[in-house]
């Protein structure tokens, strides 16, 4: 599931992750109920934003959500997930964008598609699924040439920028798609006066988008002399994240020229997922804005003691609080550890009470092959190696973090303010939440 909007959970709330996730099922089941089980391989984070604004602009009615039956990645569970045009808009969408993505890596012979017989297979599925997104689309009111025109521009576009080439003409195409989409958005939920905003909105997003997959990409490209946006145009990473941080700047203000039933979803996902998704590809912990001191980092939360962040949760001097290996207590004295024993403050082998060796809690052994086997079976139809915050391997019994369970926050207090670390006084945009 590709996308640049990855939400953690934990910083989404039980009632904000519940919509997330129907519009996440609601997307991958409108793809198997209108192309089929392999369809929804297309399912991805950043389609479901159609499905979202779609419904955050719609009045308040039966017929938005449905119950959908047990699922292996829900852990054979039921929910409620969103359906109607919304839904299969996103749909649309998500399957011709994905064939263009696929043919573009059949152009590029990117890994098995440079065997012709594996990339004649893809680009039959590439036909298929741009076909099925027209059909799609054709069905709710939304003209799919505009995004296969996008991409054929694309590949013209690209083949003529070089050094000096201004990195907004490579991601024009991409813009110019997104925009279409996201405008249809107003047209499904009977708000007309929210496409012009919500176009910009789409705009802004589609260029964001472009630039991360090309920071994030640039070095994999460099190594396997791929094209990459950034070093065909000769743009500097600074300059692409000045373009990033006003492009998330732009869909903010745009967001507020729109109106909405419900946009709280919306501006979590558009507002403040955007930045931290920024931050992410860049590699850096806050927001690109200038540090003032008015408020804390809109990204994600800093290690401890962090280079530059002065000392143990940025109080300035508070290393001090920080022993060896980040243990607490005094520092390190001169000529050596103050305590006896060898760094051990008891001097008896670890044993604070004298004698001994130290406790170790028994862990336990590994399990057979025929019972790893039914523990990984297990781990499978529960879907746990996929969504679970940890499990046990089948077979080392080790602790291991779920595939998708990509928390990049300190969870300490995201059930608190819902949307953004800094609870009292967000600066960042005047939400409210």
């Amino acid at each position: 599931m590709f996308g640049i909007v990855r939400p953690c959970s934990h910083r989404l709330g039980e009632g904000l992750k519940t919509q997330w996730m129907a519009h996440l099922c609601g997307l991958c089941l409108a793809l198997r109920g209108d192309h089929g089980q392999f369809a929804r391989v297309v399912t991805n984070y950043d389609g479901l934003l159609i499905s979202v604004l779609t419904e955050a602009q719609a009045e308040k009615a039966t017929g938005w959500r449905r119950t959908a039956g047990p699922c292996p990645l829900r852990g054979m569970r039921t929910a409620s997930v969103a359906q109607g045009e919304g839904a299969r808009l996103a749909a649309a969408v998500s399957l011709v964008l994905a064939s263009a993505k696929v043919r573009d890596h059949v152009a590029d012979g990117d890994g098995l598609l440079a065997r012709k017989p594996v990339a004649l297979a893809a680009r039959r599925v590439a036909v298929s699924w741009g076909k099925a997104g027209a059909r799609t689309g054709s069905a709710v009111g939304f003209d799919t040439a505009v995004l296969v025109d996008a991409v054929d521009r694309q590949v013209g576009i690209e083949a003529l920028a070089g050094p000096g080439t201004s990195l907004l003409t490579v991601t024009e195409p991409t813009e110019t798609a997104t925009a279409a989409a996201f405008a249809h958005t107003a047209v499904l939920a009977g708000r007309p006066g929210n496409a012009a905003p919500l176009a910009e909105a789409g705009r802004l997003f589609g260029r964001l988008a472009h630039l991360l997959d090309a920071v994030e990409d640039r070095e994999a490209d460099a190594a396997a002399g791929a094209w990459n946006p950034l070093t065909a145009t000769g743009t500097p990473l600074a300059e692409a994240r000045r373009l990033a941080d006003d492009a998330v700047h732009g869909i903010r203000l745009a967001l507020r020229e729109a109106e909405f039933t419900d946009g709280k979803l919306a501006h979590v996902l558009l507002v403040h997922e955007l930045g931290r998704s920024v931050d992410r590809a860049f590699g850096t912990s806050g927001c690109g804005h200038p540090a003032d001191g008015a408020h804390g980092t809109h990204g994600s939360h800093g290690s401890l003691d962090a280079p530059g962040s002065g000392g143990l949760l940025g109080l300035p001097g508070s290393a001090v609080l920080l022993g060896p290996e980040g243990s607490f207590g005094p520092p390190p004295q001169q000529g050596g550890n103050p305590y006896t024993g060898g760094g051990n403050p008891y001097g008896d082998g670890g044993n604070p009470f004298g004698g001994g060796p130290s406790f170790t809690p028994p862990t336990p052994g590994k399990r057979g092959f025929w019972a790893g086997c039914a523990a990984a079976i297990g781990l499978c139809c529960t879907c746990k190696m996929c969504c679970a915050d940890e499990y046990e391997g089948p077979w080392s019994r080790k602790k291991r973090e779920g595939c998708l369970s990509d928390c990049d926050c300190d969870c300490g207090c995201c059930e608190a303010c819902q949307c953004c670390e800094c609870c009292e006084c967000c600066s960042c945009c005047d939400c409210g939440l």
